[in-house]
Parts: C-alpha cells; structure tokens; sequence
C-alpha cells in the first residue's frame, strides 16, 4: 500500500512511519517540524519506499504527490500542552483548515484517513471511564481549549465529510502515550518524571498528585492506529486507543524514581487548570472491532523509556 503520514516526523508519527515499512508499505510524510523532528526519522531516509518532505500542510500543494495514495494518517498537530500553548493558532489551523484539506485530497483519491484525535475530547471527564458516546465536558475558553476544541472540529469536519462527499474516514481518540522519541521538553507526566528524575532534579507534582491517567506504550498505540486503518470497519466509527490501566500521577512519580534510582525529592506545585481528574479509556469497542488492547506492562515500557531518555540527555 502507499501510506501518506502528516505529522510523521514527530513522536508517534516517525513510530508509525516505521512500522508500515516494516510491513513492506511505501511511506511519504508531511510534516514542518515545529514540534517534530528531522532525527526522529533519520534512519528511515536511506530507505527507497520511504520519503520526507518538509512542508506545512496548510500551504502544501497536494497536486505534486504523484500516483494513488491508499492510507492518510493524518497526525499533524502540536500534542502536548507546551506546545500547543506556544502553538495555539498553528494547533486551531492544523485541525481545522489543515484537516479539510487533508479530507479533500483523500475525497478525490478515494483514500482512508486516520484522524488522529485524542482523549483531551472528553476534557475533564464526569464519566468514568470514558466511552466513545461521551460527548465531553470542555471549557471552549481554557487554557486548553486550542488543543481539546481543534480537535473536537476535526472530529465534526470528518463526520461532515463522510455524510456529505462519502469519503472514507476513521477517528482514533488517543489517550496519554509514551516511549522513546518523546521530547525531553514537551512538559508531558512521563517525559517530564524522567528528566527531573534522571537529572536528580525536583519531581514536580500537580495538586496533590491524585489525578490520574492511563498510559499506552508506543508500539501498542502504533499497531492499534494500523488495524485501525486494515480491519473492516465502518466508515465515521470513532474509537479510543489506550491502556485501561490506571495510576494517579504520584503513583507514576515514585514509579519512576524508583527505576531510575534517583535521589529526586518530590515536591508539589499547583495543579495547571482545566487539568483532568481522571482519564481512562473504555476499550470495548476496540477490542470488539480491532481485537486489539494495550499488551506492554507500564514498568517495562517505562523501562525502554529511561534507556532512552538516558541516550539523549
């Protein structure tokens, strides 16, 4: 197959870029690198069914991409909180203008798109564990509201596309993921714990530390984007990809410390707003549909995660 990634020089996206060619699939990715990066992908470059091509999709001339594309995964999008606060325009354009013209390529190909939404859908969730039939409960004026409610849009533009132009288009609501290639400032719980913790710095702690969150290791996420895309599935299904195994966040602190045998103290500041007391995915339907769930124990994915993160600091 030929597989188009925006987004794919970034963390998940150079994950999946990799994985569909090992799977034999040529790959071409999109992607401007504002929170992306060429090095994520740098071993992929010598490989003759892999290309990079370093544009925004907002202005990209998708006319220049020469014969049939079968698989869009559209990724491209600042994901963390520091980045889409420092990117709040650029995270409202991507998913918005960005997305339609992404659907619009694959309108006129006939391509599937991924959509790669996100848990931040449900904002702080008053139902628990969240479902795919949860409308959400988000604060259209917070300080997240660039990333929950671009996202959201997304969602009602791929929807809007499916009644009105019948293209085809999956939505994949992904909850908290991490594993190597993660940024060491991208201020995310995992990457965050880990740097403090391998530096001996302060671990800082939100609030009390009792929120809590799930978290899926990559390869689990990645496989889960791909059956996504190969199973049989109906065209608008929306589907959450994560691990339904929960930690509050001091759990995921001494967890850490304690791995990479770090002298950190932990310390306490005051909890970001809008910040979510629970996140957990309901994976019924993904293990209905896809036959898929999160496989990789927390302790050894967080494992791989500090042999990373120890290359690179």
């Amino acid at each position: 197959m030929r597989i188009l990634i925006t987004g794919g020089a970034g963390f998940i996206g150079s994950h999946l870029s990799e994985f569909c060619l090992e799977k034999g699939h040529e790959v071409t990715v999109i992607d401007n690198c504002i929170t992306g990066s060429e090095k994520n992908i740098g071993h992929l470059l010598s490989n003759q069914k892999f290309l990079f091509i370093k544009q925004n999709i907002l202005t990209f001339d998708f006319s220049s991409l020469a014969g049939q594309v079968d698989i869009i995964f559209h990724l491209a999008s600042p994901a963390s909180p520091i980045q889409y606060k420092k990117y709040p325009i650029e995270t409202l354009e991507v998913n918005s203008l960005g997305t339609e013209r992404v659907l619009e390529y694959a309108t006129e190909k006939n391509a599937l798109v991924i959509f790669a939404s996100t848990s931040e859908v449900y904002g702080d969730p008053l139902v628990h564990p969240q479902p795919e039939s949860y409308w959400g409960n988000v604060n259209p004026i917070g300080v997240r509201a660039c990333y929950d409610e671009a996202k959201r849009f997304g969602e009602a533009m791929c929807i809007s596309y499916v009644s009105a132009k019948k293209t085809n288009v999956r939505i994949a609501r992904i909850f908290n993921t991490y594993g190597p290639r993660m940024d060491i400032q991208d201020g995310r719980v995992v990457s965050n714990f880990i740097v403090q913790a391998l530096r001996n710095e302060p671990i800082t702690v939100y609030g009390t530390g009792s929120q809590t969150r799930s978290c899926s290791y990559v390869s689990d996420l990645v496989e889960g984007l791909f059956l996504l895309a190969t199973k049989h599935v109906d065209s608008g299904e929306v589907v959450n990809l994560g691990n339904e195994t929960e930690f509050t966040v001091l759990e995921i602190a001494k967890q850490i410390k304690e791995l990479t045998q770090s002298t950190s103290e932990i310390i306490y500041t005051p909890i970001d707003k809008d910040d979510p007391k629970r996140r957990k995915p309901d994976l019924t339907k993904a293990k209905q549909i896809l036959h898929w769930e999160a496989k990789i124990p927390f302790a050894e994915g967080l494992e791989k995660t500090i042999t990373y993160f120890k290359s690179v600091l």
